[in-house]
């Protein structure tokens, strides 16, 4: 039996690591996420095992040897500013900003061996009106806006966005960004 992909998340702050435990969750379903409050904590709990470390800017300057000397695997934190040489995910955008950032820098991964796991699979395929839809939510318009978009009424977008959780077994918009990213239904060059 394989074994599921393990994320460690260090962070000093808990609701900044909560969050983000939950969002990975969401986002990486067949992945073990461990949130580590100290990097002691992480060093005994077999840091190598981890296909990605997400680091808190103050854990990371205080092991930066550490961490640079595993950049392929480290995401660092940041509250905005970039960090050279170093992949960086600001903390302080909203959710599908966040996961857009995790996609585009998925899509960048040379090593297959730190690639995250596919989404599922849709147990069934879209219609060409729910894929025109999912790509409409990938790129962050609202129920309203979609229907303006596709011109339809406001209830049939609703349900079409249903029809969409329903099929792919999704519950979230993070997660329905991530899986129209993923499966090629929108570009998160073109978001």
């Amino acid at each position: 039996m394989q074994q599921r992909p393990a994320i460690a998340v260090l962070t000093l702050n808990i609701l900044v690591g909560a969050g983000l435990r939950s969002i990975l969750e969401k986002v990486i379903p067949q992945a073990g996420i461990e949130l580590f409050r100290d990097f002691q904590e992480f060093a005994e709990a077999e840091p190598e095992r981890f296909i990605h470390y997400f680091v808190a800017a103050q854990t990371f300057a205080a092991h930066n040897a550490y961490f640079r000397a595993r950049q392929h695997k480290t995401i660092l934190l940041t509250a905005g500013q970039p960090h050279a040489g170093m992949h960086c995910i600001d903390v302080q955008t909203n959710e599908e900003e966040f996961v857009r950032a995790l996609v585009q820098m998925q899509r960048s991964v040379r090593r297959p061996e730190h690639t995250l796991p596919e989404p599922p699979q849709a147990g069934q395929p879209l219609s060409e009106r729910e894929a025109e839809v999912l790509a409409l939510i990938a790129r962050g318009l609202i129920n309203k806006q979609i229907a303006d978009r596709l011109g339809i009424g406001l209830t049939t977008a609703i349900s079409h966005r249903r029809n969409i959780m329903e099929k792919l077994g999704i519950r979230s918009v993070a997660g329905l960004v991530v899986y129209a990213l993923a499966a090629g239904y929108a570009d998160p060059d073109g978001m």
